[in-house]
């Protein structure tokens, strides 16, 4: 009978563990995808989704303005200007107004931007201590503008793509303390190329100012491609309201895209006239020219009935050829003092949306509840338009 060996034995089991780990070896797949993340290749899927939820590289160069969104206090609507895949700046068109509000809003409204652009694109800002109201407004229309930046849906042309290849768009006419201005531009291939004031404030010492100020904005707005211009020292009421009109005037040009055949949007009341820059000759011309590109089409739309502290406000406006025309409240507080304030308060309001063409208007002083239900009825009245 042989003896055993227990040094064989165990010679033997490690021989038979090492085969076993060589085979298992070799059955293993040749790719690792842990172990090429672990070296710092991402796979490629990874690195879409990552740049598919940052949203840089879907974003379009050009100004997007947000939907507006109601608060408890008032309407909250952001315009950004996206450069470059980032936010090069952000704006509150529209903010609660009135009361306390205007402290409210003039205090968070200015972080808020200054948050949006250190955010980037994908919005994630923090609300401001004192304003959740205005800051989850404010929240929810940057992130509409993000997403229409996303979707290259161009609110205003800019020098990104998306914008019309050829146009000829005039702004609204802008009311300021020295008279109105009116801006049209040309756009071709996505860059405005020309612009000029068809109106602005004259006679007096306002010729002199507006002619050497009008020159000098219209060659920003072509250096530019934007309404972020600088102010012309000597003409800051002239410079604000060539900007907001220049404004206007890009946040026309997605619909003057339907009129390609003759280069020139069908918006634009004064193509072909004179362009003349006293402000006489613009109030005679009066609603003709004023109002904002807020539907495509025309028709007379009646807003919802908006309860306030003294009584419904009710606004129903007349648009002809996607330009308000005529703006009227159908419902406005009565009796006691409030007729005397609605008196006050309902012609001043229906002419500043018409003067707008948008809901983005100023409270009238003193009648802060009117303004504010006025407000919000014209902007239920515009979203029926399709504005």
């Amino acid at each position: 009978m042989k003896k055993s060996h227990p040094f064989r034995r165990v010679m033997l089991a490690s021989a038979a563990t090492v085969s076993g780990i060589v085979l298992l070896l070799t059955l293993k797949p040749s790719s690792d995808p842990g172990g090429a993340q672990a070296a710092g290749a991402l796979p490629q899927q990874t690195a879409a989704a990552q740049e598919s939820a940052q949203g840089g590289a879907a974003a379009k160069d050009g100004t997007f303005t947000g939907d507006t969104v109601q608060t408890q206090y008032g309407p909250v609507q952001v315009r950004v200007t996206v450069s470059g895949g980032k936010i090069t700046k952000a704006e509150a068109v529209q903010q609660p107004k009135g009361g306390q509000s205007d402290q409210i809003s003039g205090n968070a409204i200015p972080k808020l931007n200054k948050e949006a652009v250190t955010a980037g694109l994908d919005g994630s800002i923090d609300a401001v201590s004192g304003a959740s109201y205005t800051s989850a407004g404010y929240g929810k229309s940057l992130q509409s503008a993000l997403d229409k930046a996303s979707a290259g849906a161009a609110t205003g042309a800019t020098g990104g793509g998306g914008a019309a290849q050829a146009a000829t768009v005039t702004g609204d006419a802008v009311d300021t303390q020295y008279g109105q201005v009116q801006v049209r531009i040309t756009v071709s291939g996505g860059k405005i190329t020309k612009a000029e004031a068809v109106k602005a404030p004259s006679g007096g010492q306002s010729t002199t100012i507006s002619g050497n100020a009008i020159p000098k904005l219209n060659q920003e707005a072509v250096a530019a491609g934007t309404a972020d211009i600088d102010a012309i020292s000597g003409a800051s009421y002239t410079s604000a309201g060539y900007k907001k009109s220049l404004q206007s005037a890009l946040d026309k040009v997605p619909a003057a895209e339907s009129d390609k055949g003759t280069g020139t949007a069908s918006a634009d009341p004064t193509a072909g006239s004179a362009a003349g820059s006293s402000a006489g000759s613009g109030a005679a011309a009066g609603g003709a020219e004023k109002g904002g590109a807020t539907s495509n089409g025309g028709g007379t739309y009646t807003g919802s009935v908006v309860q306030t502290e003294y009584g419904p406000v009710q606004v129903r406006v007349t648009l002809t050829k996607g330009r308000i025309t005529s703006a009227s409240a159908v419902q406005a507080p009565s009796g006691g003092r409030s007729d005397q304030i609605s008196g006050d308060a309902i012609p001043k309001l229906n002419q500043e949306a018409v003067t707008a063409g948008d809901g983005d208007i100023d409270a009238v002083s003193g009648a802060s509840y009117t303004s504010a239900g006025y407000k919000e009825s014209l902007q239920s009245a515009l979203d029926q338009a399709g504005g």
